[in-house]
């Protein structure tokens, strides 16, 4: 048996006492395409951010290819396990700053013919490179937020209901993305949503109840 990507035991998380996981254990292998669902305030968003490595857990640990992953540089294994957040969070000015920040980090030049395919795969034409982040749409905000976590091809993909806010044209176009990563590319997905198209999607399906997690058999 090949041993798991992504592996969680015994997680737990507590806020002001109260606890917000419980005994989650987890495996991920890689390549697969795994949706979290469950009622709000039931604990997914925090799931993925404790293997996203932004909140620490109260109890248990988060490995990472068979290596815990308090034992990575951030910067290294943010590389490997990218995460996207509900609301697109844009810096700088222009869409081309954004864009720039993954070759930054790598310490490598900035590539305009890669950063142009990325936004044509997302149906953002080349004049979106200059535009300024205040002038996007929400949608379109979300896909330069996405484009600019897959611009070098990370491992894992962590998605927190990216597509929740947005209209059906703005959510086909990052569902077939999401699909084309994982189905083409072989980037593990970990999706938390609510939508059914996402489900269905999936190869897996865990829900959270109360911080406890089910599987249906």
């Amino acid at each position: 048996m090949e041993t798991p990507l992504l592996n969680t035991t015994q997680l737990g998380y507590e806020l002001d006492g109260k606890a917000i996981l419980k005994g989650i254990t987890l495996s991920v292998e890689e390549g697969e395409f795994l949706t979290i669902t469950g009622p709000s305030g039931s604990g997914k968003s925090t799931l993925l951010k404790i293997i996203a490595s932004l909140l620490s857990p109260t109890e248990g640990t988060v490995s990472y290819q068979s290596k815990p992953i308090d034992d990575y540089e951030p910067t290294d294994y943010r590389k490997e396990v990218s995460y996207c957040f509900q609301t697109a969070t844009l810096f700088g000015e222009t869409v081309k700053d954004n864009l720039m920040f993954p070759f930054v980090i790598r310490d490598q030049p900035f590539n305009e013919k890669k950063a142009l395919d990325a936004l044509k795969k997302v149906g953002l034409g080349a004049e979106y490179l200059t535009k300024s982040v205040n002038a996007l749409s929400g949608g379109e905000k979300q896909r330069v937020a996405l484009i600019r976590n897959v611009l070098f091809m990370p491992k894992v993909l962590l998605l927190d209901e990216v597509t929740s806010a947005l209209d059906h044209e703005n959510q086909e176009i990052i569902r077939n993305l999401i699909r084309n990563l994982n189905h083409e590319q072989g980037v593990t997905i970990l999706w938390v949503t609510h939508n059914a198209v996402e489900i269905q999607a999936s190869n897996r399906i865990i829900q959270l109840v109360n911080g406890e997690m089910e599987e249906p058999k």
